[in-house]
């Protein structure tokens, strides 16, 4: 005979003694748990310098290297810092004539087979031939490490990322923080 016949045969038994003892009694009911997220395994990465662009949720950033992008899972968009007005560069199919020209990004300077694999790696074509010791910077200049450790200059009214303050320095800029600019 089940629990609550039995009180509600005695005579002195209410309602409220039954509800008392039925509010008492608990359920317990074993659902599936689910499984815990899989833990990322932290990614080391190396410390060199080769600043890439990366793409989170509509979300550019500039990293000091593709490893660091990826483990902060970026998706690597371009070599170089992120740049406002960045376009992706337009796929070029080149020759393989070879009539050396010497080209120039920033401070770089590098030959090349031709002119069309320089602007398609992103350097200015600044001569036919390849490149002289004479087109190298000027002697005493400031060479500096690849550490990352990016500060933001200033020269005039323009900011800039470098990796480091000697390359700031070097570049003619006064530093006006530790970190990127905003």
């Amino acid at each position: 005979m089940s629990l609550l016949r039995l009180l509600l045969s005695r005579p002195s038994t209410s309602i409220l003694t039954v509800l008392g003892v039925l509010s008492a009694c608990t359920v317990v009911v074993d659902e599936p748990r689910p499984a815990p997220a899989p833990i990322r395994a932290a990614q080391m990465c190396t410390m060199e310098y080769a600043p890439v662009c990366g793409e989170r949720a509509n979300r550019l950033r500039t990293f000091p290297n593709s490893c660091h992008a990826r483990a902060d899972g970026f998706r690597v968009l371009h070599q170089g810092e992120c740049r406002p007005d960045f376009r992706p560069p337009v796929e070029q199919a080149c020759t393989r004539e070879y009539a050396p020209v010497c080209g120039e990004r920033g401070r770089l300077r590098r030959t090349f087979p031709n002119a069309c694999e320089a602007r398609a790696d992103g350097f200015r074509v600044i001569g036919s031939g390849e490149c002289r010791r004479s087109d190298d910077p000027a002697p005493g200049q400031q060479f500096c490490t690849r550490e990352y450790a990016p500060v933001c200059g200033q020269r005039g009214g323009r900011l800039t990322t470098f990796p480091n303050a000697c390359e700031a320095g070097a570049a003619g800029f006064r530093i006006v923080r530790r970190g990127e600019c905003g």
